[in-house]
C-alpha cells in the first residue's frame, strides 16, 4: 500500500563531487542544505550576504561578489523599530552591529572571502524563496532592517523577471555550473493564494532557465504532505524533513563512488558535534 506520492528527481547533468567547490545563495533553507554538505565534507560557502530570498537580491549578490566592491558608509543603513544597529540593504540583520566601524568590518571581511571563493566556485545552488520585492528608492532591497513599511514599495515578480533575473546571473558565468530550487518554505504573510501564486512564478522561472533542477519544494508539498514534517511554527521544514530531503538530494546528485567518503565525513562531523555538547 503506497501512502504517499513520489516525486521523481531528474538525473543532473553531471554529479556533484567532493572536489567541486559549491557556493548557496538564497533562502534559508540553502543555509540548511549548505550545513548538511559542509558536514558531508564539500567545499561551500553558503549565503556571504546571509538569506536572500527573491532573485533580485540573488542578481544583486552576484554582482557584488563578481566585483568585489566594498561597502561603504554610503552602504550604512540605522535599523529601525529601536534597533540601533548598523545594517545595509544587501544583508540579512544577522549582519547588523554597533556601529558602522564595526558593521563594515564584518561586512567587507566576509566579502573579501566570499569574493575570493566565487571566483573559483565551479557549482552555483540558488534557492529561490518569494517572487515578492521590497524596493527602496526604486532599488530592489534584500532586507528592510525593520524600517518603516511606508518607505518602501512591495511587489511581486511576474515569471518572466524572475526569469530575466536567473538568465542575467546564468548567462554571464558560463563557467559554472548552476543547480536551482524552490524553497519548501512558506511565506504565509500574505496568506496562502498569495503564497501559492509567488510559488507558482518561481517555478516557471526556474523551469526557463538554463540549469539543473531539484524538487525541494515539490518533495515537501507531495511526499511529505503532513504537519509532522513542519517545525513548530508551521511554515518551516522539521529537522526530520530536512534531512529526508538531503537524502534526495545525495542520493540523486551525488557519485555513487563518493558515497562511502560523504557517509564517513557525517560520521565524523557527528561525532565532533556530540563532543562539543558534551
Amino acid at each position: 500500500m503506497k501512502l504517499t506520492t513520489t516525486v521523481n528527481v531528474e538525473a543532473p547533468s553531471r554529479p556533484l563531487s567532493l572536489s567541486d567547490r559549491i557556493m548557496t545563495l538564497g533562502s534559508c533553507f540553502a543555509d540548511s542544505i549548505a550545513e548538511k554538505m559542509s558536514a558531508a565534507g564539500f567545499q561551500v560557502c553558503a549565503n556571504p550576504f546571509g538569506a536572500l530570498y527573491n532573485p533580485m537580491s540573488v542578481e544583486s549578490a552576484v554582482r557584488r561578489l563578481d566585483s568585489g566592491r566594498t561597502f561603504t558608509r554610503e552602504d550604512c543603513v540605522r535599523m529601525g523599530a529601536g534597533a540601533g544597529l548598523i545594517c545595509s540593504f544587501e544583508h540579512h540583520t544577522s549582519f547588523a552591529r554597533a556601529s558602522e566601524e564595526e558593521f563594515l568590518d564584518n561586512a567587507n571581511g566576509h566579502l573579501a572571502g566570499a569574493a575570493a571563493f566565487w571566483s573559483s566556485a565551479n557549482v552555483v545552488i540558488i534557492t529561490l524563496g518569494t517572487a515578492f520585492v521590497w524596493y527602496h528608492d526604486k532599488r530592489p532591497v534584500s532586507n528592510c532592517l525593520k524600517l518603516p513599511a511606508r518607505e518602501f514599495e512591495r511587489r511581486m515578480l511576474d515569471a518572466s523577471e524572475a526569469a530575466a533575473a536567473l538568465k542575467a546571473v546564468i548567462d554571464s558565468h558560463p563557467e559554472k555550473r548552476f543547480i536551482l530550487t524552490v524553497s519548501p518554505i512558506r511565506h504565509m504573510g500574505d496568506g496562502a493564494h498569495a503564497n501559492a501564486l509567488s510559488k507558482a512564478r518561481l517555478l516557471l522561472a526556474a523551469e526557463s532557465a538554463a540549469a539543473d533542477y531539484f524538487p525541494a519544494f515539490e518533495i515537501m508539498m507531495d511526499e511529505l504532505r503532513d504537519y509532522r514534517f513542519y517545525a513548530e511554527d508551521l511554515v518551516h521544514p522539521s529537522p526530520t524533513a530536512v534531512s529526508i530531503i538531503w537524502e534526495r538530494f545525495l542520493d540523486s546528485y551525488t557519485d555513487p563512488a563518493e558515497r562511502s567518503a560523504i557517509e564517513a565525513n557525517e560520521k565524523a562531523a557527528r561525532l565532533s558535534a556530540h563532543r562539543k555538547i558534551l
